[in-house]
């Protein structure tokens, strides 16, 4: 298939997302999975099929996207939830920008709304569908499972714990849908399977949802705003790597589609930092040589998570080898200058120049010629591509000029997304 035409399956897309979210806490390892599917479960009892299915698994998938640090993601382990609200909202501004995701993201923003005898059915006049709730419930069972625990053993006491509280925090028609399933032992043994994507397979069958490069572009802001919001330290530099990749591509002649992929592989290519502790990204001195070596897992991790998706063979390369190097001491896989397609040795070079020339809170970023002497020096000693540092070189005003811009735009979103944030914190004022 020529890779200008190319066409992602939106599933996939949705559970690589889902399991890099995960990431964050491997407590939570499985978690959106465990929801996703017994959302499914209750979802076919009401015969909901087709988009509002689909709808539905991707709100199980990403419910939690929202809680962007660790111990917001440890607070939501508990039964008894400590204000979820903030979760919530942040969530579904995440993916309600977008539309593939709208309709997840309004199921996400009420997910943890009581139906309260009815009055669940809507929240200042606004209506709340019956997927928010069937996640809600789903949600808390999920939680009520401890791993360390025989999981038969656990089936009376989460099902009579969610019983207790049907009409009053849970819609009673799907606290008895869960009674019903849940007296099938493969219900709960496939909640903790290993193998429980293939479990969630069915649970797609029916959506046949596709996204083109544009498509795919938009989608993968999400991915970038994941990973950027985690940290004031990095909040514009997937935004700013990108747009160095894409400049330094139409230099070199690329076509418009491959220059899109450059955009995307700019979004993509810090995907496992979200399993780096923020303390390490935060850090204004040099790491020490145990946190270097928890810093290089990232391109190993982002390879991996994006691999599972169809299509995105080539710009998995570009984005996860941006760490390897001309002369094979790169890492995680140590590439050398023959196994490395021209679309990694720019990134490579963006990644870079971005780096060294944006500014952090505890440093301003060097001028041109500083930042000129050390790209120079990595390609003499072997460690970039020469031909693709001529575009810097030649270009660099321009291209510096183009990085500053996209992240003076990300920045400016960021700050915004904070405002609507916190401004949103006061919808669910109980």
């Amino acid at each position: 298939m020529d890779q200008n035409d190319l066409i992602i399956p939106f599933p996939q897309l949705v559970s690589t997302l889902s399991d890099a979210v995960d990431l964050i806490s491997p407590v939570l390892n499985n978690h959106h999975k465990q929801v996703a599917y017994i959302s499914h479960k209750i979802a076919r009892e009401i015969n909901l099929y087709g988009d509002g299915l689909a709808d539905l698994i991707t709100a199980a998938l990403l419910h939690d996207i929202g809680a962007l640090s660790l111990d917001e993601r440890m607070d939501l382990l508990e039964f008894e939830e400590k204000n979820p609200y903030v979760h919530t909202t942040t969530g579904s501004m995440l993916l309600k920008d977008l539309e593939i995701f709208n309709r997840a993201g309004n199921i996400i923003l009420h997910h943890h709304l009581p139906w309260r005898d009815g009055a669940g059915k809507e929240y200042k006049g606004e209506h709340v569908s019956l997927e928010s709730h069937i996640l809600y419930l789903a949600d808390r069972i999920a939680v009520s499972i401890d791993s360390e625990k025989e999981i038969l053993n656990q089936v009376e006491i989460i099902t009579n714990r969610v019983k207790k509280q049907a009409n009053s925090r849970f819609h009673p028609m799907f606290v008895d849908i869960f009674e019903k399933i849940g007296k099938k032992e493969a219900f709960w043994l496939d909640l903790v399977s290993p193998s429980i994507d293939d479990r969630l397979d069915s649970a797609w069958q029916d959506c046949d949802r596709k996204l083109d490069l544009k498509g795919l572009q938009q989608v993968t802001k999400i991915f970038a705003r994941v990973i950027d919001f985690r940290s004031r330290f990095t909040s514009v530099h997937s935004s700013g790597v990108g747009a160095v990749a894409e400049i330094m591509a139409k230099k070199i002649g690329w076509s418009d589609e491959d220059c899109i992929k450059m955009v995307i592989a700019g979004n993509l290519h810090d995907l496992g930092k979200l399993a780096v502790p923020n303390w390490i990204l935060e850090k204004p001195g040099k790491l020490t040589e145990e946190e270097y070596n928890i810093m290089k897992t990232h391109a190993y991790l982002g390879y991996h998570l994006l691999d599972k998706v169809e299509g995105l063979e080539e710009i998995n390369e570009y984005c996860s080898y941006h760490h390897e190097r001309m002369d094979g001491g790169g890492y995680p896989f140590q590439k050398r200058a023959q196994e490395l397609r021209d679309g990694s040795r720019i990134m490579a070079v963006a990644d870079v120049m971005t780096a060294i020339t944006e500014d952090r809170p505890y440093r301003k970023g060097m001028d041109s010629m500083a930042a000129m002497r050390i790209i120079e020096k990595m390609g003499h000693d072997g460690k970039l591509d020469i031909d693709m540092i001529k575009p810097i070189k030649e270009n660099f005003g321009a291209i510096n000029y183009a990085r500053e811009k996209a992240q003076e735009q990300a920045a400016s979103e960021y700050k915004e997304f904070g405002e609507r944030t916190d401004s949103a914190k006061d919808y669910y004022c109980q």
